[in-house]
């Protein structure tokens, strides 16, 4: 009899804390409740509520360290703090969470600086929808995004993430400089990403996890990797000339000058104008968009109006200028000893360029017009001690580059 009371009496208490336990969590979240009536209440009196007056007294933290955030910099201080409040809101995933700007033209520029500023946000792009409830006066707001990916989806991705950092860390040599590093990262790129419209091609889950992106894609990755390796790196949106469509690209600092780089083009050799762009096998990187000269880029590109970006002035870093393959003017014995060169290296593929339209125009002539190319693909035929052989060129004449292939 004295087992059934204990056991009776221990349901019992059993029972009243389960009780209790219900009870408060009821009790939680009818306060949320009432918090959020009282806010939305304060909110349509003119009345601050208490979250907001609790945000706008924070100080404003500082990034991680080593983050470049070239645009949280061009912020007022207004702005860095409502970045700050969205940067941490769009990483923990909240459905709605309050900014403490509520006028349109200040919430999308912040926005806008959060996204460029954090390509690791992919759940976040520029083709989800955003509500924005202004409150008050203007001055404050309930930002709610929506977001792409489950949880297995996000952890997919995040893991393609981690393994295309490791690959590319196998690939760069140690005591590479920071030129090498931008090299690689864009090389590896080239190699692994395809340039193709889908679902994810706005954000770097394209390129790491689906292998298929568009220009934003491309710059979103690049500056993710590149800021793994520590190469200060932005992101860039802008216009197209004669085109009604947009661009993606990156600028770089090297040695303390900024320079361009565009791996969605350098991953475009149908860009090539000429016979080599049918041949599979031919398929070659595009070295051009790696430190462009500035001049012949924004020739193409120009960025957009919303922020103000470092103006790229330098030419020492071009891929060209680096290997001796720019020249100024045209002479036959020049361009012919370097395919030489070139050829004597192991190179199946011999690239230069030139620095001024004359001078192109004039190699174009004699090289490709005359066929004075036949002289170079002699040599190749000396050197590999064949009897003949099958050559072909491509040309970028916006770039005023010239592709012979062997």
């Amino acid at each position: 009899m004295k087992k059934k009371k204990r056991k009776r009496k221990f349901l019992k208490a059993f029972l009243i804390l389960l009780f209790l336990v219900l009870l408060v969590l009821s009790a939680v979240k009818k306060m949320r409740q009432t918090e959020k009536i009282q806010d939305l209440l304060q909110g349509l009196l003119g009345m601050e509520p208490q979250e907001v007056q609790q945000l706008r007294k924070q100080e404003i933290s500082g990034g991680e360290p080593g983050k470049v955030e070239y645009y949280f910099s061009l912020l007022d201080e207004e702005e860095q703090r409502a970045y700050r409040q969205m940067e941490a809101g769009i990483k923990k995933k909240e459905k709605e969470f309050y900014l403490t700007i509520g006028d349109n033209e200040s919430v999308d520029r912040v926005y806008h600086a959060v996204l460029k500023d954090h390509p690791e946000f992919f759940w976040m792009h520029n083709r989800n929808q955003v509500i924005k409830t202004t409150y008050g006066e203007g001055d404050y707001c309930m930002f709610s995004p929506s977001y792409s990916y489950t949880e297995t989806e996000t952890q997919q991705i995040l893991q393609a993430m981690s393994q295309a950092c490791q690959q590319l860390d196998a690939l760069i040599p140690q005591g590479a400089d920071d030129y090498v590093k931008a090299q690689m990262a864009y090389t590896y790129l080239i190699d692994t990403a395809s340039y193709q419209e889908s679902e994810d091609d706005q954000s770097i889950a394209g390129v790491f996890w689906k292998k298929q992106a568009v220009c934003a894609g491309y710059a979103g990755a690049a500056q993710y990797l590149l800021d793994h390796l520590g190469v200060y790196c932005i992101y860039v949106d802008g216009d197209t000339k004669n085109s009604d469509q947009g661009h993606a690209w990156n600028i770089i600092k090297l040695e303390g000058e900024y320079y361009y780089l565009d791996a969605t083009n350098g991953d475009q050799p149908e860009f090539l104008e000429g016979d080599a762009v049918q041949l599979a096998e031919h398929k070659t990187t595009i070295y051009d968009y790696l430190c462009p000269f500035p001049d012949e880029y924004e020739q193409t590109y120009t960025p957009s109006a919303e922020f103000k970006v470092p103006a790229c002035t330098a030419t020492a870093k071009n891929f060209y200028v680096l290997n001796q393959g720019c020249f100024d003017s045209y002479d036959w014995q020049s361009v012919y000893d370097y395919c030489k060169m070139r050829l004597d290296n192991g190179a199946a593929v011999v690239r230069f360029k030139f620095s001024t339209q004359k001078g192109y125009e004039q190699a174009y002539q004699d090289l490709i017009a005359n066929k004075k190319i036949q002289q170079i693909a002699l040599y190749y035929i000396y050197l590999q001690g064949v009897e003949q052989v099958e050559y072909h060129y491509g040309v970028l004449e916006n770039m005023k580059t010239m592709y012979f292939m062997f």
